[in-house]
């Protein structure tokens, strides 16, 4: 051989000194630590004189090739500085030339026989070594872990070698020759074995294979306990023996259900509604307590009302609230909203029904469930264990949590039980939160609606579309409303107002207000005059109101006033933003209305606004949170408002279709206050249904003024309203001569009633007396109140007007 000599990297790193045979393997056939040792013994020149099988394995060369002849011959790439060296180093790293031509990295050994002069060397391939170290580094850093124990078991399954200590299990050490028997509860024993012979026969591995175990001297104590397991074999793939890890999950597992706990009460309860909350308490429990979670919840619950008891089988009305995950293969029969089948009267449902958490297998669920027919529906294919634990808060059992557990999962355990119970009871205790508000949201809704007026209306003077969107958070409603009031004359009053304050104390306070205005307007006040009055009756309620409900007696209000016949409105405000005009070209602009101060606040005055208005021309009232939702800049919220009406406000589109479209665009799906909106169309008394005539100052006109409104009704065809018409005007025209003041004027307007309106310049408010049987007067307004289906008198600044009203439909 006529390679250099290399004695390179000769003084690195060592390896065990320890003879071997010159064969690999034992006679058993089982894998020696030593195996693919090789060994060569050199003199004290460094010349080879023994060589093993082993070493020919390595290098190739067999002992023939090699004896006698110098070990640096065998090196390959000796550095220059290496090749004067005159011993072999006592360990280290080197490249060995292969009889095929190719190197091999070994790590080698040296150490002398004796008292001779020859060396021992010891080698194995580089990676061998390295291989070694690492499964020894491993095993050590295993062996070290205080909650894992490896455990090596014959084929017997007496363990041969362990690492398990006093701190380990139950304070004793475990020898070798140990069964499990020996340390655990005999039943737990049996299972784990089984295992453990499952693994030594089948060869297939074990994983995370949970179990609960308790400790023989300790068997109060249960210890949640992870095995995994792989069967041990030799050279010739003989089974030897089973290598186990037994992980103490105790600590974690309580870890991991406090986790969940702790999880359950940041994100349940967060919602006030009901079937959110159902949902969300689905949601935290897979997969951290199961693989499938169902939340079934009596029918009342979903409206807020209390669940009704029952006891045994039948339809237990209960319906889905949430399931999780919602995306997984759930049975035909179970989804949201679906109603939940009647059960049979088995045990387990008395159980559940006087409160306890119930675990069972698959077959027994179906039996609860009336059969295996109804198996398939109901149970996912491949569940194994279910729990249910009912929903019961306050003395009301609201619903059940149902658990599966599928494919290759552990069954329930008692701790899971505790936990669940637990989980059901905060869960319970957030579900009946949402349905209490649910109720109380429902009964404020249902007052709100109910102290609202109808939706839409049809007058003379105008059409209307009233549409109200609650807010989503707080008590549900607050204090903002809306109202058309039919008045004499064919003329209509529109209202908006917004009652500070949240709930049913502002919807109680928003009614009261709303009553008064009803009653102010039927007195046909002018608008200022009307919020005046109105906010003289909120200090009332106000000083009257509990310390607490001062806040819910502060509010705003638009008053106006529209006139079909002389085509004008008349508008106050207090403390309201302002209507907008939406004219019959399509252009828009808000009112200028000087604000007066909210009702709550008086010593200030009130200002009237009239405005002319086309007919067709469409005025829109509104509260803040139409304008105030979508930015808190209110010139930014009503330009808004101005360019949406001004879009979608058209001849040929229902005004409520308008009005919803607008509130769907400019109010949040979810938002923070009260959004109302009315909106009405004007419409015009056409100057051929109306007349006038100035009333002189002569008690001869009298008979005047029947010619002429007798002539009037003639060319309206209304004949059979001539006597009636006739003692009405001659009683009012008298009384406006006899105890008004000029200018006084008669006006009759033709509609579905017939208005007969006589105005003076004497405002002293008439009054409806009995006459006695002597008397010479004062029967006037009594037989126009016998005559007319209704009447009254009105005031202005300087003027009064009396009226009366007969039907146009009952005459014909």
């Amino acid at each position: 051989m006529d390679h250099p000599v290399n004695v390179e990297n000769a003084a690195s790193a060592g390896a065990s000194p320890a003879a071997t045979s010159d064969s690999g393997a034992r006679p058993d056939g089982r894998v020696s630590a030593l195996d693919g040792l090789a060994a060569a013994v050199l003199d004290d020149r460094g010349v080879v004189v023994g060589w093993t099988g082993t070493a020919e394995d390595l290098t190739g060369f067999p002992a023939d090739d090699v004896h006698g002849r110098p070990v640096r011959e065998l090196v390959a790439d000796l550095p220059d500085d290496l090749s004067g060296a005159t011993h072999v180093p006592a360990f280290g790293q080197v490249r060995l030339w292969h009889r095929r031509g190719h190197t091999v990295d070994v790590t080698f050994r040296t150490t002398r026989l004796g008292t001779s002069a020859e060396l021992l060397v010891l080698a194995a391939a580089t990676h061998h070594v390295a291989d070694h170290q690492h499964g020894a580094a491993l095993l050590r850093a295993l062996s070290a872990q205080h909650r894992i124990t490896i455990a090596l078991h014959d084929t017997d399954l007496t363990t041969v070698q362990t690492n398990a200590t006093q701190d380990a299990l139950d304070g004793r050490p475990v020898q070798p020759g140990t069964r499990l028997c020996d340390v655990l509860c005999a039943e737990d024993a049996q299972n784990l074995e089984a295992v453990l012979r499952q693994v030594l026969e089948t060869g297939v591995p074990v994983v995370h294979r949970s179990r609960q175990v308790s400790l023989r001297h300790r068997p109060a104590r249960r210890h949640a306990l992870s095995l995994s397991a792989f069967r041990l074999e030799d050279a010739r793939g003989r089974p030897t023996g089973v290598a186990a890890l037994y992980i103490d999950n105790t600590e974690l597992r309580a870890r991991r259900q406090l986790d969940l706990a702790r999880e359950v009460a940041e994100r349940v309860g967060g919602s006030l509604d009901v079937v959110r909350t159902a949902q969300d308490l689905a949601d935290v429990l897979v997969p951290a307590f199961g693989e499938l979670a169902a939340v079934d919840l009596a029918q009342s619950v979903f409206v807020g009302d209390e669940p009704v008891e029952r006891l045994g089988g039948g339809d237990l009305h209960l319906r889905n609230a949430g399931l999780a995950p919602a995306t997984a293969a759930w049975p035909a029969g179970i989804g949201h909203g679906n109603l939940v089948p009647p059960l049979s009267d088995h045990p387990l449902l008395r159980s559940f029904q006087h409160g306890e958490t119930v675990v069972c297998s698959r077959d027994d669920f179906a039996a609860l469930l009336g059969g295996p027919h109804l198996a398939e529906h109901l149970i996912p294919h491949d569940a194994h264990a279910v729990m249910a634990a009912p929903l019961y808060a306050r003395g009301l059992t609201l619903g059940a949590i149902v658990v599966w557990r599928t494919g290759l999962s552990e069954p329930f355990t008692e701790d899971e039980t505790d936990l669940m119970r637990q989980i059901a009871s905060r869960g319970a205790l957030a579900i009946d939160n949402a349905r209490r508000y649910t109720r109380e949201h429902r009964a404020a809704m249902a007052l709100q609606q109910s102290l609202l007026p109808p939706a839409m209306t049809d007058t003379p003077a105008a059409e209307t579309a009233g549409i109200y969107r609650p807010a989503s958070g707080g008590a549900g409603t607050n204090g903002d409303w809306y109202d058309a009031i039919a008045l004499p004359s064919l003329r209509l009053a529109l209202v908006a107002g917004d009652v500070v304050g949240h709930g049913i104390p502002a919807s109680a306070t928003m009614g009261r207000l709303r009553a008064a205005i009803q009653t102010l307007a039927d007195l046909e006040l002018e608008p200022d005059e009307l919020l005046t009055r109105l906010a003289d009756l909120v200090q009332r309620l106000a000083a009257e109101a509990p310390p607490g409900d001062h806040d819910v007696m502060v509010a705003t209000c638009l008053y106006a006033v529209y006139d079909p016949v002389t085509r004008r409105c008349a508008m106050a405000s207090a403390g309201h933003p302002p209507p907008v005009l939406v004219r019959p070209d399509g252009s828009a602009e808000a009112v200028d209305v000087l604000p007066g101060p909210p009702l709550a606040v008086c010593g200030m005055p009130y200002e009237t606004t009239t405005i002319d208005l086309e007919p067709g021309s469409v005025l829109a009232l509104y509260t803040d949170g139409l304008v105030q939702e979508a930015t808190h800049d209110v010139c930014d919220g009503l330009q808004r408002l101005t360019d949406a009406l001004a879009t979608s406000c058209r001849p040929d589109r229902a005004l409520e279709e308008t009005g919803r479209t607008l509130l769907d665009n400019l109010v949040d799906e979810a938002p923070r206050d009260d959004a109302t909106l009315l909106l009405a169309r004007t419409r015009a008394v056409p100057a051929k249904d109306t007349a006038h005539w100035q009333i002189p100052a002569d008690p001869a006109a009298v008979s005047d003024a029947r010619a002429w409104a007798a002539r009037q009704l003639t060319a309206w065809g209304l004949d059979d309203l001539l006597f009636p018409t006739e003692l009405i005007v001659s009683e009012l025209v008298t009384n406006a001569i006899r105890y008004g003041r000029q200018p006084a004027e008669l006006r009759l307007i033709r509609h579905h009633v017939l208005v007969c309106e006589v105005t003076d310049s004497n405002t002293a408010q008439p009054r409806l007396r009995r006459s006695r049987t002597t008397d010479e007067g004062g029967r006037g307004l009594f037989l126009v109140a016998q005559l007319a289906e209704r009447w009254g008198c009105r005031h202005g600044q300087s003027h009064k007007t009396i009226w009366s009203e007969q039907s146009i439909a009952r005459a014909h």
